[in-house]
């Protein structure tokens, strides 16, 4: 009972970590102590009253930089994620139903897809893009985590697409697209749920590791770029370092343990393992 109740908290603490953040970014430019570009003669500082958590080689305030960092990190990774949901997903309904040939042909590409590292296929594609912005990040994770998604509900329209209603409604003279959308998907939603958290933990990270290496967006603070650029300064300054670490830790974790708990909720298999670089 305790280790439940401890789990419970766990989960409301993670909960509470998601939402927090979501309204810090919102709220970025409003409850900011600086703008995203001011800089101040202090520089390297240490945390203290003016600057909380210090401030970096130009003299920005770190605190600041990494409000507005997490809304870089939230619209890629929650972007990435509906992207990936919106090709996904109908190429897994059509998969799973139809079957055959159509299955085959889906199923095919999706094992090329994964035959990639997703993380090295975003690079490849931001850097022929030449021009690393919010919305080619966002399109580069989401060309590889499709597929996972694909897959995913592939699997539960195999399981739903016997079942007595489905087969009611083919009774009834429901065409494939009612069928696909009006019942067998509205099914799957609980599956669906717990992707979306995994998803949205894997696309941050990966959008933190393109930016560490310089191909996040160029223009707005992100995370991944404060961590690289503190790493360079750790030893005379580990301060931005460390707190854009733990920002990314704690956020990429607090998703995994949403999609943690909402999995043990349905009693799903491991979807963790289906998540793949993009919010797939």
């Amino acid at each position: 009972m305790s280790g439940r109740k401890a789990g419970r908290t766990v989960f409301v603490l993670a909960l509470g970590t998601v939402g927090l953040l979501v309204l810090l970014a919102l709220l970025a430019p409003w409850v900011a102590p600086y703008g995203p570009q001011a800089r101040g003669i202090e520089l390297l500082a240490d945390p203290g009253p003016d600057h909380l958590l210090g401030t970096d080689q130009q003299g920005r305030d770190i605190l600041t930089l990494l409000l507005f960092g997490s809304r870089v990190a939230l619209l890629v990774g929650f972007g990435a994620t509906l992207l990936s949901m919106t090709l996904g997903i109908p190429l897994g309904l059509i998969s799973g139903y139809k079957g055959g040939a159509v299955d085959s042909m889906i199923m095919g590409i999706c094992e090329v897809v994964f035959s990639f590292p997703g993380i090295l296929l975003a690079i490849l594609l931001v850097f022929i893009t030449q021009s690393p912005s919010v919305v080619n990040v966002m399109v580069a994770l989401s060309a590889t985590g499709w597929a996972g998604w694909a897959r995913l509900v592939r699997g539960q329209v195999l399981q739903e697409r016997t079942r007595d209603y489905v087969l009611m409604a083919r009774t009834a003279g429901a065409g494939t697209p009612r069928i696909l959308f009006r019942h067998i998907l509205p099914n799957t939603v609980s599956v669906l749920l717990v992707q979306f958290s995994f998803a949205v933990g894997s696309a941050l990270l990966a959008e933190s590791s393109l930016s560490f290496l310089g191909l996040g967006p160029q223009d707005l603070p992100s995370w991944g770029s404060l961590l690289s650029e503190g790493a360079a300064l750790f030893v005379c300054s580990p301060w931005m370092a460390t707190f854009s670490g733990l920002a990314i830790f704690v956020s990429v974790l607090s998703f995994n343990v949403i999609g943690d708990r909402l999995r043990d909720r349905f009693a799903q298999p491991d979807l963790a393992s289906t998540t793949g670089t993009g919010g797939g």
